[in-house]
């Protein structure tokens, strides 16, 4: 990490020597700070199986702060740092670790500092970001679930010269996994959920992305992604090639249209596939029984739905494929869908469900919104129920339907400007069964404020 805050000294010093000193202390003095405040309280009370009778709670304060330069002859600077408190408040047994760092401990951690470089003087709408930043692809990503977020040290180029198209190229090497990690990392579940399947991958530390997902260093992950996007059309297809573990091809489509019956009602239609191939060393085979480790996997997902003034509806289908008997034992990541870098693009994932990765799963989601503006109140409601028909040659446990229904409800009152307050639920079951009638679930509620600044 030094060494790379170092490096960013030195660029901004040739910036210094190439300038009139007046210039660069504009860059900062025009510079801007932005940030975000935010409460987390959550409360997760377990309903049989290995968890039975476990209630457990916590309550955090923490955001982050962040600082950036304008730009000087379009390079610009920025650095934010993260961090999550415990208060000390739970009021139950144990203490819920999602919201926390390794050990229940608080952290703090540079999160972005890196350098960006616009390339709008030569006529282009080209950007380019170095450096340790939040980074969101379909198979990549932040997913600011819980307290903090997944962070990683990337460098990317952004380029919307082409109209109605967004063409990005980035290179990955290292990641911080967030707070969720602490509840998802290890095992199968873990490296289909977004995180590794490693269980001592360690939260709010940067790792290489193979020590963190396998235990051996790897080159990281290139992605080149394409996005295309009209009124009622949208399309992108982006692969990600991770050296020596796997690469993944993503693509989704949609499109909407007016209802011939009534123009105010507007159905959508979207789709998506993804294909993952096991490359070069395969190191995921360090994970599996398998002396190859093979992935040969295949996804696809299916949404359909229809929104009316404040009200969006849809339904959505998802499967992969099976695994054999001898892949439930040797090899249970073959045709599973392995994201262990915070991705989570899948229509039919729960809240905290994300069985539908898992070999041989059909997984079905309905889901419901509404927003209330239209009615002079700034506030929204979400309420879905998803299930996970799962094979028995899944790796997770044994043959059956897990389910999770849950709400999302935000409101921003309109006595503070940029306050938001979120309450959300979920209440799995059969999220977890090893033995046939042994299965675990629970209710979880979840009260978040964040004020942005």
């Amino acid at each position: 990490m030094k060494k790379h805050i170092v490096l960013s000294g030195l660029v901004l010093g040739l910036l210094s020597s190439a300038n009139a000193a007046e210039d660069l202390k504009g860059m900062f003095s025009e510079g801007k700070i932005s940030g975000q405040i935010r409460m987390f309280y959550v409360d997760r009370e377990y309903q049989g199986g290995s968890g039975a009778d476990t209630h457990r709670d916590s309550t955090v304060l923490g955001g982050h702060v962040k600082f950036e330069t304008a730009k000087l002859n379009g390079f610009s600077a920025a650095a934010a740092f993260y961090t999550t408190n415990r208060l000390g408040l739970n009021q139950h047994r144990a203490e819920d670790p999602s919201l926390l760092g390794t050990g229940l401990e608080s952290y703090s951690i540079l999160g972005e500092g890196y350098i960006g470089y616009s390339f709008a003087d030569f006529g282009f709408q080209t950007d380019a970001k170095l450096g340790y930043q939040r980074y969101d692809s379909p198979m990549m990503g932040s997913d600011d679930a819980r307290m903090l977020p997944n962070t990683f040290r990337a460098y990317k180029l952004v380029s919307k010269d082409v109209a109605n198209t967004t063409i990005q190229v980035a290179h990955v090497d290292r990641i911080a996994y967030g707070t969720f990690s602490n509840i998802y990392s290890g095992g199968i579940l873990g490296a289909t959920s977004g995180y590794p399947a490693l269980s001592n991958a360690g939260t709010g530390t940067y790792h290489n992305l193979g020590i963190a997902t396998v235990g051996k260093k790897t080159a990281g992950v290139t992605n080149v992604m394409l996005t295309y996007k009209v009124e009622k059309f949208h399309a992108q297809v982006s692969n990600d090639y991770a050296w020596d573990l796997y690469n993944t091809l993503y693509a989704d489509a949609g499109i909407s249209w007016n209802c011939l019956l009534n123009n105010n009602i507007h159905p959508f239609l979207q789709a998506q596939i993804i294909k993952q191939n096991s490359v070069g060393d395969k190191y995921m085979k360090n994970l599996a029984n398998s002396n190859n480790g093979e992935i040969d996997s295949f996804y696809w997902g299916i949404k359909f739905g229809a929104k009316y003034a404040g009200l969006t509806a849809y339904v959505a289908y998802s499967q992969t494929g099976e695994n054999s008997d001898t892949d439930k034992t040797n090899n249970p990541y073959k045709n599973a869908i392995v994201t262990q870098f915070g991705g989570m693009p899948a229509y039919t994932q729960g809240m905290v469900t994300r069985h539908q990765f898992l070999a041989g799963t059909k997984a079905t989601k309905v889901a419901a919104s509404y927003s209330f503006n239209n009615l002079g109140v700034n506030l929204s409601a979400a309420v879905y129920y998803a299930s996970f028909d799962m094979d028995k040659n899944s790796g997770y446990g044994v043959p059956r339907t897990a389910y999770e229904p849950g709400f999302d409800i935000k409101y921003y009152p309109a006595a503070v400007e940029n306050l938001q307050l979120r309450l959300r639920g979920n209440f799995p079951r059969k999220f977890k069964e090893a033995t046939a009638g042994q299965d675990t679930g629970w209710s979880e509620y979840r009260f978040i404020v964040n004020y942005n600044f």
